[in-house]
């Protein structure tokens, strides 16, 4: 039997969202249905409007942020029960594949269904379709832009019964992205000089991050203002317009030498940014790249040489290397003890039906994270 719902889906690449009527598949064995409380407006859903990444299916359900509440629990599906309330993974762990059993869960191999949107455990399926049974894909295997979706287990975090809902959506994706660029994957010890460049909704937990892990300077680099202030705010000791203006900051402290990491999180990243960061660092540092480049975009302009007698490092981040499992859990206990800001994070919520405002004021630079309510 099929849910009625409605949802917010991209139909052609480049497009704008189409809120409309669809309909859901009830859960399978390993599913839950969910209605949802909010959903995150991130940069990563207007690279599927903009073209910049590739569906495996069009229409697709937007959204991979979000929390809800389970309202039906699907066949021999243990541990989740009608009423439990949940965050959403953008990737899913299965606990069993190498990358899992090494303690990578971000690189899970679940990872590969992401852009398909069809189910992990039946790829040829997929749950929504429209009212003529035209199939559609979900973003990451979630989209979170419905009033009602059905995920897999493996992408869901439990959380406690008092859990805020309304703001705790930012763990499932920015928090994760950009605190655990800094925490896991910069190297950041205390007393470091750090940059991020770029300070939207995965920026802003990069500087919480490098502030946790001890760097001594943290430095923020956006050309918006209201984001550099942001960036004061979240920790950051000093902010600035454009990458040169940080580098030679970086370098006036170091004795020359430059920052000890870059943190990259740009809305739209292209090669030239990972040179401006490669050229911003020290010897033996680090450039983290977090922020997503259109697939076309395929050269990084900088000396072989460099990065050999620097001992330069060039680091690739997956959902900033963190275990959805344990780390959202961890974060939430952060949030509570007043360790983590994230009420701070939210700058506009919208409606379903209002989603494309939402991302026309990302797109203005209005917003650090804007959020669907529903």
């Amino acid at each position: 039997m099929s849910i009625p719902t409605t949802a917010a889906i991209v139909r052609e690449q480049p497009g704008r969202f189409d809120v409309t009527d669809v309909l859901l598949e009830e859960p399978r064995e390993g599913e839950i249905l969910v209605k949802m409380v909010a959903s995150g407006l991130c940069h990563s859903d207007y690279h599927l409007l903009s073209g910049d990444s590739q569906p495996g299916l069009l229409p697709m359900v937007g959204g991979h942020e979000g929390t809800g509440i389970v309202e039906g629990v699907g066949p021999d599906t243990h541990g989740w029960e009608v009423g439990d309330k949940l965050v959403f993974s953008f990737i899913g762990s299965c606990g069993k594949c190498r990358w899992c059993s090494e303690g990578m869960t971000n690189l899970c191999d679940l990872g590969a269904f992401l852009m398909k949107g069809s189910r992990f455990r039946d790829p040829d399926s997929f749950r929504f379709s429209l009212p003529d049974g035209t199939p559609i894909s979900q973003m990451c295997g979630l989209g979170t832009f419905a009033e009602r979706t059905v995920v897999d287990v493996n992408s869901a975090v439990k959380l406690p019964p008092d859990a805020p809902l309304e703001t705790l959506w930012l763990l499932g994706c920015g928090v994760g992205t950009g605190w655990g660029s800094a925490v896991y994957l910069a190297g950041i010890h205390p007393g470091d000089v750090t940059i991020v460049m770029g300070i939207g909704g995965v920026g802003i937990n990069a500087v919480q991050g490098a502030v946790h892990a001890g760097s001594m300077s943290v430095i923020a680099v956006d050309p918006l203002e209201f984001k550099r202030e942001k960036a004061r705010e979240m920790g950051a000791t000093h902010a600035f317009a454009d990458i040169q203006e940080a580098t030679e900051f970086a370098r006036s402290i170091t004795n020359g030498q430059g920052a000890d990491q870059a943190i990259l999180t740009p809305g739209v990243l292209a090669g030239e940014h990972i040179a401006q960061g490669f050229a911003a660092i020290r010897k033996a540092g680090t450039v983290v790249v977090t922020g997503i480049a259109p697939a076309s975009e395929e050269v990084i302009p900088i000396q072989p040489l460099e990065l050999t007698r620097y001992q330069k490092r060039i680091q690739g981040s997956v959902y900033g290397g963190s275990n959805p499992q344990a780390d959202i859990p961890r974060q939430y206990r952060m949030y509570s003890a007043g360790q983590l800001k994230l009420d701070e994070l939210i700058s506009r919520t919208y409606s379903l039906e209002n989603i494309n405002d939402g991302y026309d004021d990302l797109l203005n630079g209005l917003n650090i994270r804007g959020g669907v309510i529903y």
